[in-house]
């Protein structure tokens, strides 16, 4: 918090943004992260750790829908869902929305994170951790890909940034374990910060998934609490190329869905992997 306790700040190397509060409502540190819960007068609950916001109120439908439907509407039949990390529920709650789905099975090391949530954001996991659907199993990601015999379809990665414990889901041992989990055709998406003040995850991605998958492609999106700009997640298949799918597909794809998008739509989805030149030669 800030000198006058008015506002909560996130801070990076060279930046900080600053938001007023109404209340702090929650803060303690876990046996994995520090997390804080805090009134914001701008984007009502909001949820930080380690400093850095995860997610609010007000804008989480952004962050959520796209890790969510541009995987899920780019595999013509998904059925089995890993989500790693997302103790929030965003992910999950999106993801139990495609009538195909038969499991998701959701990943989280600090079953704090999840408590935290389902008390002061129950919003944003709408019920989904209450669903027959879904399966929670409160171990670290890594370790449980390693051991895993389930195959899935689509392979979520919602983890913070890679600092501390966090970095081994940015290893090469770790995306072949995910591969490794897939079935054929399966896709699977991890987001990858900003592409201004955090470009070298992009790059280190990049440069392991393509010896991994067939297809690797960045799409990019901005959420308004996300710091620096156009906001980044890679998407990768050994079958499914996203630059071949039509808005027509995705379209009928998407009016299967229970209930109607506030953000995404299969113009954004398109759109969204026309990425700038600069990525592209940073890329190269």
């Amino acid at each position: 918090m800030s000198g006058d306790s008015e506002w909560v700040v996130e801070r990076w190397e060279n930046i900080e943004t600053r938001y007023r509060i109404k209340a702090i409502l929650h803060d303690q540190r876990t046996d994995f992260q520090h997390m804080q819960l805090v009134d914001t007068q701008e984007y009502g609950k909001m949820l930080l750790l380690d400093g850095i916001v995860q997610t609010t109120e007000r804008d989480e439908f952004i962050y959520h829908e796209m890790m969510v439907h541009v995987p899920a509407l780019s595999h013509p039949d998904p059925r089995r869902v890993l989500i790693i990390g997302g103790g929030d529920g965003g992910i999950l709650r999106e993801a139990l929305r495609h009538p195909s789905i038969e499991r998701c099975t959701l990943v989280e090391i600090d079953p704090q994170v999840i408590d935290l949530c389902g008390e002061y954001l129950p919003g944003i996991s709408n019920g989904a951790f209450k669903d027959d659907r879904t399966e929670l199993v409160i171990a670290d990601g890594a370790a449980y890909l390693k051991e895993t015999k389930e195959k899935f379809d689509l392979v979520i990665v919602d983890s913070p940034d890679p600092i501390g414990p966090a970095r081994i889901l940015f290893s090469e041992k770790f995306y072949s374990d995910i591969h490794r989990a897939m079935n054929p055709g399966g896709i699977m998406v991890r987001q990858t910060g900003s592409i201004y003040i955090q470009a070298d995850e992009q790059v280190e991605a990049f440069k392991l998934l393509r010896e991994i998958f067939t297809h690797t492609a960045f799409y990019l999106y901005t959420v308004p609490t996300y710091i620096g700009g156009l906001f980044s997640t890679v998407f990768c298949s050994d079958r499914v190329n996203p630059l071949d799918l039509t808005e027509e597909e995705l379209g009928r794809r998407l009016s299967r869905l229970s209930s109607e998008t506030l953000y995404y739509n299969p113009g954004i989805h398109i759109g969204a992997f026309n990425i700038p030149r600069l990525l592209e030669r940073r890329l190269q």
